[in-house]
Parts: structure tokens; sequence; C-alpha cells
């Protein structure tokens, strides 16, 4: 009994260090992301003025709100289902999976195409997206797209290499970065600047598949064949949590962006600047609860093998009052300086006007901090369908907020509409892993 005890406590100790060890890559990696994007959007905002930059917030938001909602989440099926094949040793399987997932990338990347080319086709002019912009809003969402890459993202985080994954991921803050100044310095357009966030997407992918070239995982991609039937005997429940995890992530991701575009059907291209700039700077606090999330779900699914349901209760509750306690102090930092922060990037008084619209904005990402650890459980214990159906509702407060508040007070409609779906998806989230955890200790 006690050796079980003591092993059971090596376990949990081992697993919270390996989430720790995964956490600080990411940080390391979204640290200078979250650096450097304050100072090319500054840049940026400089340069191109508040409605140049608001067209520009427009394009770029439109193309990775596209990729986010007909990209699957394959790195998530990577280390869901590749853990069972890595700890038996079953190369086959485990090429048959990656192969499998990369080719849901590419075949979500042409989905996407046609999507964004009916898009461009009806809204094109409500996004402000000119004629002479067209051509450089074409290309730039094609790279966003053809980039997709969550699939080699996945086959990094299942084999702990999180230390590649942060150094490719820190190649697209940096390629910004130095397009930004490169544009502002001798092309100072609103063309330039979609050109150096094209090559910044190509980059970073371009990067991600030599580190899997490197480290010798695409020779099982290779040697793979796949067989639809073999694949989903192999992999039981597979195609259920394909598709609720990528509602899951689609619903969301998207929401952050989808209110961009009706901000800038609404209010115009200079509503639209404000509004991205007041999201760009709360959304460091969604990215910090995406990082958590994403180091903790390798460790989520070992541990729900492992460990007794009654100990993972305990465990989210204490990590729940620790996100909750750090989230409240950003929040009040938010409060704080989020005013002068907000001038100082857009570099004019009139982003003071941005102020109400982040706080509301810093409360929804404050929300999701605090029950960051909720929803990687649902999914890595086979109730993805739950996570999907919180996650839903609260898209659906979302946009029913928006629709009667945006008419009225514009882009503080928007950012009412993004607080009200965190906190609804929040409160459901919380019924639902208590419901599980309960269930799973009668069991």
């Amino acid at each position: 009994m006690t050796d079980r005890s003591s092993s059971s406590s090596s376990a949990r100790a081992g697993g919270v260090r390996a989430v720790l060890a995964n956490l600080g890559w990411l940080l390391a990696s979204r640290g200078v992301l979250a650096v450097l994007s304050l100072l090319y959007l500054g840049i940026a905002t400089r340069t191109l003025g508040l409605a140049d930059f608001g067209r520009f917030a427009l394009v770029t938001g439109a193309a990775q709100a596209l990729a986010t909602l007909v990209g699957f989440q394959t790195w998530q099926v990577v280390v869901r289902f590749g853990i069972d094949h890595r700890t038996r040793g079953d190369e086959a399987a485990l090429g048959r999976l990656y192969r499998a997932c990369m080719v849901l990338d590419a075949a979500s990347a042409i989905v996407g195409l046609g999507f964004a080319a009916l898009i461009l086709l009806i809204w094109r002019e409500r996004l402000g997206i000119t004629a002479p912009l067209l051509r450089d809003t074409v290309i730039f969402t094609a790279a966003q797209l053809l980039s997709i890459r969550s699939a080699a993202l996945g086959v990094l985080r299942l084999t702990d290499r999180f230390r590649a994954a942060a150094a490719a991921d820190s190649v697209t803050p940096a390629i910004r970065f130095v397009g930004a100044i490169g544009a502002a310095t001798f092309v100072p357009t609103l063309h330039a600047f979609l050109w150096a966030w094209t090559v910044a997407e190509l980059a970073t992918a371009v990067t991600y598949w030599i580190t899997l070239q490197r480290s010798g995982d695409l020779k099982l991609v290779r040697r793979a064949r796949v067989h639809w039937g073999t694949l989903f005997h192999e992999n039981p429940r597979l195609f259920r949590f394909l598709v609720s995890s990528n509602v899951v992530s689609s619903l969301g991701l998207a929401t952050k962006q989808i209110p961009l575009m009706f901000v800038g059907a609404f209010g115009g291209p200079a509503a639209a600047g404000a509004f991205r700039l007041a999201l760009q700077l709360a959304q460091a606090l969604t990215k910090l609860s995406q990082l958590i999330s994403r180091a903790a779900f390798p460790e989520v699914v070992r541990t729900l093998r492992d460990v007794a349901p009654r100990q993972l209760g305990r465990a989210l509750r204490r990590m729940f009052l620790a996100s909750a306690g750090g989230a409240m102090v950003i929040l009040v930092l938010v409060a704080l300086i989020g005013q002068p922060v907000l001038v100082a990037v857009g570099g004019n008084a009139a982003y003071a006007d941005a102020y109400p619209l982040l706080l509301w904005l810093a409360a929804a990402g404050s929300i999701d901090l605090a029950v960051v650890g909720f929803e990687p459980v649902l999914l890595a214990g086979d109730r993805s369908a739950s996570a999907m159906s919180a996650r839903a509702v609260g898209v659906a407060v979302q946009f029913a907020l928006m629709l009667v508040l945006l008419p009225r007070i514009g882009a503080a409609g928007a950012s009412i509409g993004v607080f009200g779906a965190s906190l609804v998806s929040a409160l459901l989230m919380i019924a639902l892993v208590w419901r599980y955890v309960r269930a799973a200790a009668r069991a």
C-alpha cells in the first residue's frame, strides 16, 4: 500500500515537473513573441495610421480566423492517440497516425482556400479590401492556410521536443519584427506589411518541417501507407475526437477573431484598428492560458491512465485556485496600466478610447486563464463532446450579445460579447468536469 502511494506521488511529481518543463519552453517562445509583437504592432500603427491599420487588422484577422475554422487540431490527435503507440513501440501505427494527420492538414488548407475565395468575392468591400489590396490579401491568406503545421507541432510535443517547437515558433515574431522595420523604413505601405507577415508564416512552416526532418520523425511518415479502416481500428474513437476537438478549438479561438470582423462591418476600418490593438494586448492572457493547456495536455493524457479520480479532483481544485489568483492579479494590472500602454503602443491619443474594450477583453482572458486546466481533462478523458457543447453555448451567447449591442454601442458590444462567451463557457466547463470526476470516482 505504501509502495503504491509512493509510486503515485512520484508519478504526480514527475508529471508536474514535465508540465513545468514543457511550459518553460513554451513561455520562452511566447515571451519573445509577446515582446516583439508589441514592438512590431507599434511600428505598424504608427506607420499606417488608424484607418490603414484597421484594414491591415481586418485582412490578417480574417485569414487567421479562417485558418482556425477549417484547420483540424491534429496536434491533439497526435498526442492523444500517439502516446499509446509510442509506449508499445509500434512505429508502423505511429507512422500511419502521423501521415493521416498531415493529410488532414493539407486537406483543410485546400478547403480553406475555397472558403477564402468565396469570402473575398462576397464581403471584400465590407472588409475594406480595395482592388489594389486584393492581390496581396489573396497571397497572405494562401500563405496562412498553406503553412498549417498542426500535425508537425503534435509530433514535436508527443516526443517532448518543446524546445525545438519553441525555436520554430519564434521565427514568426522575429521575421515580423524585422519586416516591420524594413517596411516602415523603405516602403511604408499596407502592402509591405502584408508581405512581411506572409514571409513570416512561410518561414515558420519551413522551420517546422526542417526540424522534423532532422529529428528523424519524417522517416516514419515516408514509410507509412494510410488505410483508413486500419487507422480507425488502431485508434478507437478517433473520428469523434477529431471532429469534436476541432470544433472546440475553432469555437474557442475563432471567437477572438470573428468579433473583429463584426466591428469592421459595423464601425469601419478605424474602429477595427482600435479594437485590434485592444485585442492584441488582452490576448496575452489568452495565449498564457493556451500555453498552459498545451503544455499540460500530454501529461493529462498520461495522468488519467495512472491517477485515481479523487486525486485528480484535488489537483484540479489546486490548479483552479492558483490560476484564478494569477488571473485576478493580471486583471488588476491591466486596469491600472492598460490605458497608457494602449497610447504608447498605438502612438496616438485616439487609442485611449479603446481602454473600455481592453478591460472587457482582459476580463474574458482572465476567465479563460482561471479554468485553463479543465478543458484538457475533458479532451483527454474522452469527453470532447462535452467540451464542444460548453464552447458552442458560449459562442451562441456571444453572437446574441454582439447582434444586440453592436448597433447600439459599437465596438464595446463586441468586447462584451467576448466576455459573455468566456463566462458562460467557463461555468459550463466547471460543471462538466465536476460531473466527470464524480462519475469516475463512483465507477
